[in-house]
């Protein structure tokens, strides 16, 4: 009899092999990855939308199969076993490799896209955007570009690895409905129905991308080409502009007041959604250090207040010269903008300045004085840009560092180094609105139980936003933090049932406790106020 057993205790950490089912899973996931690769070398393939789907088909069936053998074995709830002992999961050779890799390719995608075969000056694609060629004629109607290669993809891996993520998390009903959203608007409102309404509209101008993006996410929404395009797009363009300025300033406060920023960043969001799917993985990655938190905060208010001046000075830009197709002058914006920023941020710091920490008050003040100086020193002088440099390069430099560097490079790029929200923590414009609205304005909270809590610190291993979970557990306090996303994760792991995601009225849900516990207390600051 042989002494080599396999332990299948779901405790254990010892590393079992791969079944022959999870083999057979990754050799197709691998094979559908080599016909792309051979695609990107330019390999001619003489039937370019028979081996696409092939391809595609490929990834996705060999993903389905893996994680069908890998979960469905195992009884349903979390197992989370070995993540700090494999190379992937803990920073190891792999989890760098895969971390160049996709590093190099957002570099590849957003400032060489010739690399990968895009035809440029008319000439025709070749690489893997040709081999997309057939997708991309079949849905818009047009040549594949190095856009349309992402989207697809983007969408591949939110659908194949979100089904993983069902199987996972199969015995947490929030969880499923929560998945089965991000998929859902991927699928639907990011990829299938912008292409196909630029197919049934060929002679309208480009403005359709991403319906569910908005503003400041969607950074491009007011800049002149699609203000421009929007504008001279019929009935469609003209929906696409009321609906887009309709999400920001009604459809997200309400939505964000009843159920938290969960609402877009955990169950809509694309950036969210590849996230909690392709980087569920690296979840743990995330630093909950008080360090980690700070720079988290200052960072994130940096880039809402660059965001914020750098749209006004377009919007202004935009009006200046293009009069004809405005509804207001420059003028009555600009009356607007200040009136806005005076009443709002006044009210704000009236009635909820002990909410507010120094971080957020010296953005709030700083945006207020340096769109008003700003505007004071370049409107008086006839200057038809609001900063003292071209409104258009400025956001030029923004969509470089913020859009793409930001976002893409290191927001997606690093997912195997620093976790996978490494952009929704210290970038995101969008979250740092919805998350001043969570903490300010809203009925969200996650409730605990302290009695009940183990403190076995699976709540705060797993927070992919860094929060220290466990410290408000231990003391039986509400979460109320600006960067929860609602993921509902941390009450998933817990093991005693603490935790629980919940609306209710506004009053009593901060009931900060001085307990010192955690690293949401510091114990000079503590002594020193009293």
């Amino acid at each position: 009899m042989s002494n080599s057993t396999t332990n299948k205790a779901i405790t254990s950490s010892q590393s079992n092999p791969l079944n022959s089912i999870q083999k057979l899973g990754l050799t197709l996931g691998f094979l559908g990855l080599f016909i792309m690769t051979l695609a990107f070398f330019n390999v001619n393939f003489p039937q370019k939308a028979v081996w696409l789907g092939i391809a595609i088909t490929s990834i996705l069936v060999g993903i389905v199969t893996y994680a069908r053998s890998t979960y469905l074995s195992k009884p349903a709830g979390i197992s989370n076993n070995g993540i700090f002992h494999k190379s992937l999961t803990n920073q190891g050779a792999i989890a760098w490799i895969i971390g160049i890799l996709l590093t190099s390719f957002y570099v590849v995608l957003y400032w060489f896209p010739s690399f990968l075969g895009l035809g440029e000056n008319g000439a025709e694609n070749t690489g893997i955007v040709g081999f997309f060629d057939p997708l991309s004629y079949f849905l818009n109607g047009h040549v594949a570009s190095q856009w349309f290669v992402y989207g697809t993809f983007y969408t591949v891996a939110i659908l194949g690895l979100g089904y993983k993520f069902i199987l996972k998390y199969r015995h947490n009903k929030y969880q499923l409905v929560r998945t089965i959203s991000v998929m859902f608007f991927q699928l639907g409102f990011a990829f299938l129905i912008p292409e196909i309404l630029t197919k049934l509209n060929p002679e309208l101008p480009y403005f359709a991308k991403d319906i569910k993006n908005m503003w400041p996410l969607n950074y491009y929404f007011f800049e002149d080409w699609h203000l421009t395009n929007m504008l001279q797009g019929g009935n469609l363009g003209m929906f696409m502009l009321f609906f887009g300025i309709a999400m920001i300033f009604i459809i997200s406060p309400i939505l964000t007041y009843f159920y938290g920023k969960r609402w877009y960043c955990s169950w809509v969001c694309g950036c969210g959604g590849l996230a909690e799917t392709a980087g569920d993985s690296f979840r743990h990655l995330s630093s909950s250090t008080q360090k980690a938190w700070k720079l988290e905060r200052w960072m994130i208010h940096s880039v809402l207040v660059m965001s914020f001046v750098t749209t006004i000075a377009v919007i202004f830009t935009f009006l200046s010269n293009n009069p004809d197709l405005s509804f207001i002058t420059r003028n009555q914006f600009i009356y607007g903008i200040v009136a806005f920023l005076v009443v709002f941020t006044g009210a704000l710091y009236y009635f909820k300045r002990n909410d507010l920490d120094t971080d957020a008050k010296f953005t709030m003040l700083s945006l207020v004085a340096i769109i008003i100086i700003s505007i004071a020193i370049n409107f008086f002088s006839g200057n038809q840009n609001i900063l003292f440099i071209d409104s258009y390069e400025l956001r030029k430099w923004y969509g470089f560092a913020i859009g793409a560097a930001f976002s893409g490079v290191i927001g997606v790029g690093f997912y195997p180094l620093l976790g996978n929200r490494v952009w929704c923590r210290f970038g995101c414009p969008m979250a740092a609105i919805l998350g001043l609205q969570q903490r300010l304005f809203s009925k969200f909270r996650i409730t605990t139980n302290g009695g009940q809590c183990i403190s076995c610190g699976n709540c705060t291993t797993h927070c992919e936003m860094g929060i220290d979970v466990r410290s408000y557990a231990q003391k039986g306090e509400n979460i109320v933090r600006s960067s929860c996303v609602g993921c509902g994760i941390c009450a998933a792991v817990c093991p005693r049932g603490v935790l629980k995601l919940e609306n209710g009225d506004e009053e009593g849900r901060i009931n900060s406790n001085e307990i010192l516990l955690g690293n949401d207390v510091n114990l000079m600051d503590l002594l020193n106020n009293k």
